[in-house]
Parts: structure tokens; C-alpha cells; sequence
């Protein structure tokens, strides 16, 4: 399995818009925080990039009392969230092996990070260890095995190849979060549509997406030639493409 080198696309992880614009008022932990009456609340958002999360909910939940955590294993990463956010205590560690003592955190977010660790069971150990009981952790990412007609894939067929490497699929993380004693809740939102290419080929020459990092240079600029011939031949050109995205809750009873 390859591992994303994410000090080489830090600063211009944010150039796309998309990561912005997907980051949503997190009902879950308004939820939480509505059926949990505490004088503080422990929030920490894992692998916490650029902070895109933790920038979103400060201005939703500005009016509870939260200490808001943020660990990511790139110091570049955690560099660019700092510039953009105050209030929050940010660590450079490991989640397979994080600093804090047991029973920390009411509320653990993990958005598009999960398939990056090495030892994922142990990460899930990490995570149960940290959340206090009736804490949530809450999983969100891509579902790969859902979605092989994903644009990346249609332009870059090996970004596939390393994707498979990476990612668990519905059933292993339901699983693996169940039998450490979480109460599991998993969900996958999935659709199909016609998209124009023109609209995606801004994030190809990014490439910050992580598995055009790891694939060869040579797949990665062939697949991109390959949307340039597509718009130079017919600039309204459009591909299938479905995209699946997991939506999980983990609740440590």
C-alpha cells in the first residue's frame, strides 16, 4: 500500500473548491450535544488536514462551551490550518498511536482520512481507547467498491489498482467498529449521473486528490492527455460517473 505524501500538496490543498463546499453543519454532533448535557465538550477531528472541518463547525456551534482538538500526522498540513484557525489545539501524530489519555473525546470526526492508515485495526483500537463511553465516532469517506465508474477511474484505470489496496469495504468497517463493542450505524448515499468533463479537469491538473499521487507519472499524464483529446474533440464532452459516499456512526457503548 502506498502512502500519500501530503507535505508535497499542502499548499494547494485547498485550490479545490470541493473540499470547501462539502463540508456541511454536522447534525451529529448537534445531536450529541442535544441528548448530552455536559459543561464542555472534547472534540477532536482526526487527520484534520488543512482544518476545513474544524473551520466550518467553530462558526456552527459557536455558542457551546467545545475544546476543539485537531491531529493529522503532516506538520505542512497542520501548518496551513493554523494560518486559517485560533482556539484549536493541533498535534502532529499518529493515529495509530495518539497522545491522548483514555476516554477523551466526546466526539471524534473522520472525513476522507480512514484509508490512509497502515494498521487500521489498530487505529479503530486507538479510537475506541480515546472516546468516552457513549462517545460518537463518526466515519466519512468515499465507498470505492460502490462507485467503479468514479471519473478518476474511467481517465486514470490504475488509480483503481491502488484504491482497492486502500480502502475496506462497507462490510470489513461494520465489522471491525462492531466487534470492539461500538454500536454501528452505516449508510451509503449513491448516485449516477452524466457529468461534463470540462468540469473535472481542473482537479486532474491539481492533482491533489490522493491517488493521482500515487499512481506512475506516466498513467497520470496519459489520463490526463486523454481528457485533453476528449475536450479538444468535443468541449461538451460527458462521461457516466457514480459516486458512493459512507456515512458511519460509532457510538462506544
Amino acid at each position: 500500500m502506498k502512502i500519500t505524501n501530503y507535505s508535497k500538496i499542502a499548499a494547494r490543498y485547498d485550490v479545490n473548491q470541493y473540499r470547501a463546499n462539502e463540508i456541511k453543519f454536522d447534525y451529529d454532533l448537534k445531536q450529541y450535544i442535544e441528548t448530552n448535557s455536559k459543561a464542555e465538550y472534547q472534540v477532536l477531528d482526526l487527520s484534520c488536514g488543512t482544518g476545513l472541518y474544524l473551520e466550518q463547525q467553530q462558526k456552527n456551534f459557536k455558542e457551546f462551551n467545545i475544546k476543539w482538538k485537531g491531529l493529522d500526522l503532516s506538520e505542512q498540513m497542520l501548518d496551513k490550518a493554523k494560518e486559517k484557525l485560533e482556539n484549536v489545539d493541533f498535534v502532529v501524530a499518529n493515529v495509530e498511536n495518539m497522545p491522548y489519555e483514555s476516554e477523551t473525546f466526546d466526539f471524534i470526526s473522520n472525513n476522507y482520512a480512514f484509508h490512509h492508515y497502515i494498521d487500521k485495526e489498530q487505529a479503530i483500537n486507538e479510537i475506541y481507547r480515546v472516546l468516552t463511553k457513549g462517545g460518537i465516532y463518526k466515519l466519512h469517506n468515499i465507498a470505492i467498491h460502490d462507485m467503479p465508474k468514479w471519473w478518476i477511474y474511467h481517465y486514470f484505470p490504475t488509480a483503481f489498482n491502488e484504491d482497492i489496496k486502500r480502502y475496506w469495504n462497507k462490510d470489513v468497517i461494520f465489522y471491525e467498529l462492531s466487534s470492539r463493542g461500538l454500536e454501528v450505524k452505516l449508510k451509503i448515499d449513491y448516485k449516477m449521473e452524466n457529468i461534463m468533463v470540462k468540469d473535472y479537469i481542473n482537479y486532474a491538473e491539481n492533482r491533489d486528490i490522493s491517488v493521482l499521487t500515487l499512481i506512475d507519472d506516466k498513467d497520470y499524464e496519459e489520463g490526463l492527455e486523454r481528457m485533453k483529446f476528449d475536450l479538444k474533440a468535443n468541449p461538451e464532452k460527458t462521461i457516466v460517473n457514480d459516486f458512493a459516499e459512507m456515512f458511519c456512526t460509532a457510538t462506544k457503548i
